[in-house]
């Protein structure tokens, strides 16, 4: 199997999925003339990139407040002549 453009080791994977997503599933792939694992691979990695980027993205804000490196929403405003 391939996978953004290289060669991709592969691992069986079964899940049960509600019969509308299996539908939506199948006519996308039809549509895009690629395998129903192909598209949900791809669904999968962006939903994995996402959701670590926005975690990552949170845990580090969170370090920002706990050391002080954030400025007061007034202050923002006031810098910004927004008051």
């Amino acid at each position: 199997m391939q996978h953004k453009g290289g060669a991709m080791a592969s691992e069986q994977f079964s899940m049960r999925m509600p019969k509308d997503t299996k539908n939506k599933l199948e006519k996308l792939a039809k549509a895009a003339g690629r395998s129903k694992a192909f598209i949900a691979i791809e669904a999968i990695d962006k939903y994995i990139e996402f959701e670590s980027w926005q975690i990552q993205a949170i845990q580090d804000g969170l370090k920002d407040v706990e050391s002080d490196s954030v400025m007061p929403l007034k202050d923002v405003k006031h810098k910004l002549g927004l008051e």
